[in-house]
């Protein structure tokens, strides 16, 4: 039966390779406590009261309300998925209720110092500090997830019309509008790039200094070693820019549609996120200016 779910997700939904992986870890777990808490229980003749023990054993096990409402997620999709085939009469978790979690704002680098790094910082005078460069100016430029980034294909960039087009979640493609100083930066890149490896590097635009396609671990460690040096924020990921590039449309005005878009988000549920960062703003505006604040 999962595996059935798996190719399903694999194939119908598309989903990506994270994703998939994700919900077979989750399944898999889920599984395991079964076999350990109801032995005699096939995974079709779960009750919503097996769940709950997962729950419970999740929680004990110090997980955060966010990863088990993560993990009761997937089951959830499992069960619709097993009942929609006719496997089961009813879906065991719709009597199961997620618990209640604390969802942090997201982090984000100050205008100021994403651009001093942009335009002060001195990256190595080399084919690393050319590229470097580049995946900050393409995260924090367009928004674009890491596996987005890192799955770019030179064919997808259009220097021209000044747009490039990534592949989402669900295989789904959006074209991304670029400014001019990136779209240079990129001509720049190529040149190089093609200099050292020629075709070799050809099909990835973002490849590593042997002229591969990068990695999570690489960009991460790069992201990181570069935003150390400028802001005191604890998170430094790459998903940390595809925060700021939205906090810092949103806070000059741009429409929250418009931003969902360019963010490749489902729903504007999503996206309403980043008007807490704002409200906190003008919250702060409204204290140091009002007269009555």
């Amino acid at each position: 039966m999962i595996d059935s779910f798996l190719r399903f997700l694999t194939f119908e939904k598309r989903a990506s390779e994270y994703t998939i992986v994700s919900y077979k870890n989750d399944l898999s777990q889920f599984s395991k406590f079964l076999k350990y808490h109801a032995p005699s229980t096939n995974i079709i003749h779960v009750s919503h009261e097996d769940i709950r023990a997962w729950i419970v054993d999740l929680v004990s096990k110090n997980n955060t309300p966010r990863t088990v409402n993560r993990k009761v997620s997937t089951l959830r999709s499992f069960f619709k998925f097993l009942h929609q085939r006719g496997h089961l009469n009813k879906n065991p978790t719709h009597k199961v209720q997620a618990l209640k979690a604390d969802y942090p704002l997201p982090s984000f680098v100050q205008v100021k110092e994403i651009s001093d790094l942009l335009s002060k910082f001195s990256f190595p005078d080399d084919f690393t500090g050319l590229r470097d460069k580049l995946m900050f100016e393409l995260m924090y430029g367009t928004g674009m997830r890491l596996s987005e980034m890192i799955n770019l294909r030179t064919s997808h960039v259009y220097i021209e019309e000044k747009m490039l087009k990534v592949d989402g979640k669900g295989k789904k493609e959006r074209m991304i509008p670029c400014y001019e100083n990136l779209m240079r930066l990129v001509e720049q890149y190529k040149t190089e790039k093609n200099a050292i490896f020629g075709n070799i590097a050809s099909y990835y635009l973002v490849v590593t200094d042997k002229g591969e396609q990068c990695y999570p671990m690489m960009v991460y460690r790069t992201v990181k070693k570069y935003l150390d040096q400028i802001t005191a924020s604890e998170k430094r990921s790459p998903h940390v820019l595809r925060h700021t590039f939205a906090t810092h449309l949103l806070d000059n005005g741009a429409d929250l549609n418009a931003i969902k878009d360019l963010l490749g988000h489902a729903s504007l549920a999503a996206t309403q996120i980043y008007t807490h960062n704002t409200l906190d703003k003008l919250k702060q505006v409204y204290k140091k200016a009002h007269p009555k604040a």
